[in-house]
Parts: structure tokens; C-alpha cells; sequence
């Protein structure tokens, strides 16, 4: 057996060994969102420490935890504290949250993160619903032998992220009030935040927003066969557009402010799903 889905299947098994709650929706959790599982009816809860071979988030402002429940009546499980590349971790278990999600039942991944914003017509707390990505600074979690049990070897990424998912989330945002923007994502690696040349290079690209997770999971995701979408919450502008420095603290302040808005997108949108 493919060593990469023997330890996913370890995982799933881990999991199944304290609940047996099948989830519709897989949320992860960004920064700033880690309390919205205080507004789920909590059927259970799991610490990654608890999940043999689990990778464990070592992030401030990320618990570590899986969150079992429902969002209204959706039955949702939710990332609370993701694993990221620049952590050292290979990237196989990187995306092994969102794989072992979706082997639990979970047939939505709705993926949020903290970005910078290279849009200038952003501003730090500003929503951007993710319509595209660009993938080409992290590794593809695909390379290396393909996994058959998981999806097929050359997956399509044309739709990535479900156009009807994104009708629905542009559909709350207009009936809750909340402005809400759209554009493309690309994730480095991280740790470090991006020079201001490197920001250029993106700007150049058609980059709106950048990060340091989110799209190797959606490509994780993709690969199986998930529908997928995603909000950023644009904390700060990135390098080079302001004469600020960039600091951590300042991403979770930011995204701190923007959680009450955040969360009743997320939570009337999956309502809606």
C-alpha cells in the first residue's frame, strides 16, 4: 500500500475510533476564526495529539483540534488550527486534514485564511471570495505515485472552486450586508512574508491576494473529487504597498476585528449549502 495513504487510512481509523459523526461540510479554520466553533452545537471534539500520525499545528492562534457538529442542521466538521508547509512538514501531510476530511464524509471543503492584499482597491478586513488560484510556489501534493483510491492522475483544475458554491456565498454576502470581493489567490511557502519585488512578480501575475496555505489543499481536494470554495479575509496590504513592516501580530489583530463579519458569512453560507 502507497505509504502516503496507509498513514491517511491510519488516521481515518484513529478518528472513527471516538466518533462515528459522518460530516457534510469540511471547514478550516484561518486565523482569526479559531472560537467559531463556540457558535456550532458541539457533538464532539478531537485533538490532533489524539489522532496517531496526525501532523500537529505548532502556529500561535491555531488550536489543533477537530470540531464535530452542526451549523444550523448542516453536519459540518471543522479545522480548528491548520498545518502549514513553512511548519516542516512534508506536503503530503499538509493536505492530509482536508483528504481525511472528505474519507469521513465531507463533500464540501470551505477553505478561509488570513492573506495580504495586492488589490489596491482592498484594505486590511476585507472579504475576497477565492474564484481562482495560482499554484506554482509550493509543491503539488499530486507529485509522486498517484494514490487510484483517491482520484485519477491528472485531475482537472479548470473549476476548482464550485461555481454554485460561490453563488451562494455571493448570495449571503448581499443579504447579510456584507461586502465582499473576488479574486485570485496564490500561496507560497512561507515562513517569511514576501519581499516587495516578489509582490510585484504577483501583482504582474493577476494575484488580488496572497498566503501561505489554502491552495495545496484545495488541489488535495480537487484531486478527490470535493466541491470546493473559499473566503481570504485581506489582513494588511502586502510589501512594498504601504512603507509598514509586516508583523504576525498584525495579521491576527486584523483578522480578530473582521471575525464577527467572517463568521456569519461562513455560518449563513453553509446554512445555505
Amino acid at each position: 500500500m502507497n505509504e502516503i495513504y496507509e498513514k491517511l487510512t491510519g488516521c481515518v481509523a484513529s478518528v472513527r475510533a471516538k466518533t462515528d459523526f459522518v460530516p457534510k461540510v469540511a471547514i478550516v479554520l484561518g486565523s482569526g476564526l479559531g472560537d467559531y466553533a463556540n457558535d456550532i452545537k458541539v457533538e464532539c471534539e478531537i485533538d490532533y495529539h489524539d489522532i496517531d500520525g496526525f501532523p500537529v499545528s505548532t502556529v500561535p492562534g491555531h488550536a489543533g483540534k477537530f470540531i464535530f457538529g452542526y451549523v444550523g442542521e448542516v453536519p459540518v466538521v471543522c479545522m480548528k488550527g491548520r498545518v502549514h508547509y513553512y511548519e516542516g512538514y512534508p506536503i503530503s501531510d499538509v493536505v492530509l486534514p482536508a483528504r481525511l476530511m472528505k474519507l469521513l464524509g465531507a463533500e464540501i471543503l470551505f477553505l478561509t485564511n488570513a492573506s495580504g492584499g495586492l488589490n489596491p482597491d482592498f484594505s486590511a478586513g476585507t472579504f475576497m471570495m477565492i474564484t481562482d488560484h495560482i499554484s506554482c510556489f509550493a509543491p503539488n501534493p499530486l507529485i509522486g505515485p498517484n494514490i487510484d483510491e483517491l482520484g485519477t492522475r491528472f485531475p482537472d483544475m479548470s473549476h476548482v472552486y464550485d461555481p454554485k458554491l460561490q453563488d451562494i456565498i455571493r448570495t449571503t454576502a448581499a443579504n447579510e450586508g456584507i461586502t465582499l470581493k473576488e479574486g485570485v489567490y496564490a500561496q507560497l511557502t512561507g515562513p517569511s512574508f514576501e519581499s516587495p519585488a516578489e509582490i510585484k512578480m504577483l501583482r504582474t501575475l493577476g494575484v488580488d491576494a496572497v498566503g501561505m496555505s489554502t491552495v495545496v489543499e484545495a488541489i488535495a481536494a480537487n484531486h478527490m473529487g470535493m466541491r470546493i470554495c473559499g473566503i481570504s479575509c485581506v489582513c494588511n496590504l502586502a510589501a512594498g504597498m504601504t512603507d509598514n513592516p509586516l508583523t504576525h501580530e498584525e495579521v491576527q489583530a486584523a483578522a480578530n476585528e473582521a471575525a464577527p463579519k467572517f463568521k456569519k458569512l461562513l455560518t449563513e453560507s453553509v446554512k445555505r449549502f
